[in-house]
């Protein structure tokens, strides 16, 4: 190699002369150039412009190209990203370079969210889900259904309110104006309808006369107490070939403390209620606008029937109103999204009312969706003062109640004409 060759010691240290001490000339691997030397360089040394060594791609350590992100000597950092990584964005797909972004944000921290997040999802599962569980064990399941051989469309719920003082003190007695005295029997009767159509909600008059099972005939509310709530759901079947599928049965303390619990209950009339004038059942009357009822005026107002001419046909009117009205309360964003008031109104529904030993708590949701809305109505009456051995009864119009009843059953909507609706007072 020429000692005028520019690129002499750019890659490699000096070589000794030939034949000086310790040279090899079977290892002087200099190449010979004919590249100009650069201007104003000299005419030795041969190194002209280029700088004596590129810059170096590491200090020690073991052997890498240095190019395109691959380690150089001793693994040190080569020129750049490696070669087809991309970089739009500043965010490398691949390789080295920044970190990945996720969210807009720098890696790290967009995990660090993504963390949080999902543990906030987490616990708000695990919550819902303990809740549900917790309620859904509180459920008094003490009700046996009868066996039913028919068919029968949709769902079927008998919601009954007994006037039973079991468990109520004395003082609460005289608090919701009760008497000393009740039956056992049912105060209030109701069949909820859920099909493909709208919800159907049916009043079924205390005072109907119908063939019990066993018994004979007698009032409808009398098969509560001959043979408790399955005997109601058998003599229910019997009179409408509808299948109960589900029963829930609540007493007064306990609808009481479900209407306190949840923060009262509004109702609107448009019309003036006037008070109880035997002063029985406690009303006080209820003035044109909205009023928020408590427990104790809310078992007061579906109890009375003295205010009205046509007495029991008006209370359950005034019932089913009510009824809608708490589930409508029930189910709205102020109480199903404040955990102080949906947990205590839950936990106290729950432990409130029997139920058949095959609902759970999610048949009761739904079951409360549609009693925000029914179609309403009272089963068709011949006669709401049919003289009986057991006294003054109500006859059904049995061949629009059978109407009524068979379309139900196939899954038809109601004949118009058949229901007229709920007017409170």
């Amino acid at each position: 190699m020429s000692d005028e060759d520019p690129w002499k010691g750019w890659y490699q240290a000096e070589q000794p002369s030939a034949g000086a001490p310790g040279s090899d000339p079977t290892h002087d691997m200099t190449i010979s150039s004919r590249m100009p030397a650069s201007p104003g360089s000299g005419s030795s040394g041969g190194r002209g412009a280029w700088p004596e060594q590129p810059p170096p791609s590491s200090a020690q350590g073991g052997y890498g190209n240095g190019y395109a992100g691959d380690p150089g000597y001793g693994g040190g950092p080569g020129y750049g990203p490696p070669y087809g990584t991309s970089t739009a964005g500043g965010a490398p797909t691949r390789g080295g370079g920044r970190r990945w972004r996720f969210w807009g944000q720098p890696g790290r921290h967009g995990r660090r969210i993504a963390l949080v997040v999902g543990v906030v999802v987490l616990v708000i599962i695990l919550v819902i889900g303990g809740s549900y569980f917790w309620v859904n064990g509180k459920l008094n399941r003490t009700v046996s259904l009868p066996a039913f051989t028919g068919t029968s469309a949709g769902t079927n719920w008998l919601i009954v309110g007994d006037d039973s003082r079991d468990g109520v003190t004395r003082s609460e007695q005289d608090s919701l104006h009760l008497g000393d005295q009740g039956a056992n029997a049912s105060d209030s009767l109701l069949l909820l309808h859920m099909g493909a159509g709208k919800p159907v909600l049916i009043s079924i008059p205390r005072d109907s006369y119908v063939p019990i099972p066993g018994h004979g005939s007698n009032k409808i509310n009398a098969a509560l107490a001959f043979g408790g709530p399955t005997l109601l759901v058998q003599t229910v079947e019997s009179v409408t070939g509808l299948h109960i599928n589900h029963y829930m049965g609540i007493g007064f303390e306990g609808l009481a403390n479900v209407v306190n619990t949840v923060g009262g209950v509004q109702m609107c009339v448009t019309t003036a209620v006037p008070a109880d004038p035997t002063g029985d059942s406690g009303f006080k009357g209820l003035a044109v606008g909205c009023h928020n009822l408590s427990g104790t005026q809310a078992i007061a107002f579906v109890r009375d029937r003295e205010s009205f001419s046509n007495q029991d046909l008006q209370r359950i009117q005034d019932q089913r109103a009510f009824l809608a009205a708490l589930m409508k309360k029930a189910t709205s964003p102020s109480v199903y999204l404040n955990p102080f008031t949906a947990l205590p109104f839950a936990s106290t529904a729950a432990s409130s009312i029997d139920v058949d030993k095959g609902a759970s708590l999610y048949d009761l949701l739904q079951a409360a969706q549609a009693l925000r809305g029914p179609e309403t109505g009272t089963v068709p009456i011949a006669n709401a003062n049919y003289q009986t051995s057991a006294g003054d009864s109500v006859l059904w119009n049995q061949t629009q109640a059978l109407e009524l009843f068979n379309a139900l059953k196939a899954g038809k909507a109601v004949p118009a004409g058949l229901l007229t609706g709920t007017k409170v007072g």
